[in-house]
């Protein structure tokens, strides 16, 4: 058999229906790839060996008894630093906060005990989530699998990691402007950024998601079924929409499909010729299974990215100017210093002007995919780089130009996705972003599910030295 860290959420699940394993030895195996490999990978924030084992123990009887809560009891699932879990202190990635236990559990947490999955721990996250590195002040960094000295990017940084080296097959991570579906592309995993409101958040912000990071689009259709339940406390959650997104994956018939390829966003870093050269053979892949690829325009501008990052400067200012020095003194200086060089001074109006370039970006990305049925692009324009960054080329006063392809749908509220094609020369993930219209989360998994049946053999995965 398939050493049991290998194992899919869906072959979990039916071997447990079938008696031939159970979710303790499935539990144990997953820590046991912690202990093997954490110390150099350092993606877990949090380990609940005891409490793990319990549940585990607690799901072996319902799958004996058949009163199984969820297509996922008793599987293994990791939660990032920043969904708050009952009990433990929530550190936001930064050796600033204070470590006061939280009350209640988030919403996907919530969700996530209901199903009866066991969660093994929580992932590491860079300071407050606003770097795409695996970077610190509080967990250290966090490295990837495929390489400890590449970054693994963020800000779900652990989380990335954490499905590559065969943590259990589910991971929750969040996203504002690519926190997902970065980590996932330079970790060679899958991740869905769902639309705005679809998975229940708390507290909800503009932007703010929190999606499935796994090895299989199976595994996060099956995750989506969990996640995707109501909770009251997100007052900008869509309606409930009781989908069974793991069925029909298979069913989407790519002949006579419109697929727009935006192969630069003329804003940020230019493609890396590898990642270009993968986004060209999955483009091709599809046209070959009847696809129509049009070729699609560049809709973002440099005042659109720059505006995003003036507004989320200033947000991030406005909790980290008033700190204490000493206190202030903790936190990554990277993310100080970008906080506060130019937001300490920004008037009202320059503030409406930034958020007037998100309301734009979310204009123009609605009506330039509104012309495809989907549109497929490079995820990162960029291979994994050192690390020890806290961002690619590490200025401070030019944080985002690696986002350009991934932010504007947070903005959007449009669905997308990240899944993992081929593998650079030197060895490294190379992954293609599946965008859909608003809230056609459920179309965007069913073109990732095709296009892992058509991407090339896979690169066996990482294994500690």
């Amino acid at each position: 058999m398939t050493d049991l860290h290998h194992l899919s959420a869906a072959k979990l699940a039916s071997l447990y229906a079938k008696r031939k394993l159970s979710p303790v030895e499935a539990t144990q195996a997953a820590l046991a790839r912690i202990d093997a490999w954490d110390a150099s990978l350092n993606a877990m924030y949090l380990v609940y060996r005891d409490a793990a084992l319990k549940a585990a123990k607690e799901s072996e009887k319902r799958w004996r008894k058949g009163e199984t809560l969820s297509a996922i009891d008793g599987v293994p699932i990791t939660l990032k630093d920043n969904i708050a879990t009952r009990g433990d202190p929530m550190p936001l990635g930064t050796a600033a906060m204070p470590l006061t236990p939280k009350t209640e559990d988030s919403p996907a947490a919530a969700r996530t005990r209901e199903s009866g999955a066991v969660i093994i721990g929580k992932t590491t996250m860079p300071d407050y989530g606003m770097l795409s590195s695996g970077v610190s002040s509080f967990h250290g960094i966090t490295r990837n699998p495929w390489d400890l000295t590449r970054n693994t990017s963020g800000s779900s940084s652990g989380a990335g990691a954490a499905a590559a080296a065969g943590y259990g097959p589910l991971h929750v991570g969040t996203d504002i402007g690519g926190s997902v579906r970065l980590p996932a592309v330079h970790n060679g995993v899958f991740a869905l950024k769902p639309s705005l409101g679809r998975i229940p958040h708390h507290p909800p912000y503009m932007g703010r998601v929190a999606g499935p990071m796994t090895r299989t689009v199976t595994d996060a259709a099956l995750l989506m079924e969990t996640l995707t339940r109501p909770d009251p406390r997100d007052f900008m959650s869509l309606p409930y929409d009781d989908v069974a997104y793991s069925e029909k994956l298979g069913k989407l018939k790519l002949k006579g499909l419109r697929i727009g390829l935006l192969r630069e966003m003329g804003v940020g870093f230019k493609p890396h010729p590898e990642i270009a050269a993968a986004v060209e053979d999955c483009a091709q892949a599809l046209v070959a299974a009847g696809a129509d690829l049009v070729e699609m325009k560049s809709f973002m501008t440099a005042d659109m990215l720059d505006g995003f990052g003036r507004f989320f400067e200033a947000r991030s200012c406005n909790d980290i100017a008033p700190l204490p020095a000493e206190t202030k003194a903790k936190i990554t200086p990277f993310i100080v210093e970008w906080a506060t060089w130019r937001a300490t001074g920004f008037t009202g109006p320059e503030l409406m002007a930034a958020y007037g370039q998100i309301m734009a970006m979310r204009e123009a990305a609605v009506k330039a995919v509104g012309a495809f049925d989907f549109v497929i692009s490079p995820t990162s324009p960029i291979l994994p780089y050192e690390a020890e960054g806290a961002a690619p080329g590490n200025d401070a006063r030019n944080a985002f130009p690696h986002i350009a392809f991934t932010v504007a749908y947070n903005m959007s509220e449009q669905p997308a996705a990240s899944i993992n094609w081929a593998s650079s020369k030197q060895g490294l993930p190379l992954g293609v972003q599946v965008i859909g219209q608003r809230f056609d989360d459920r179309g965007v998994l069913r073109l990732a599910y095709a296009i892992e049946q058509l991407r090339p053999k896979q690169k066996a995965w990482p294994e500690p030295a």
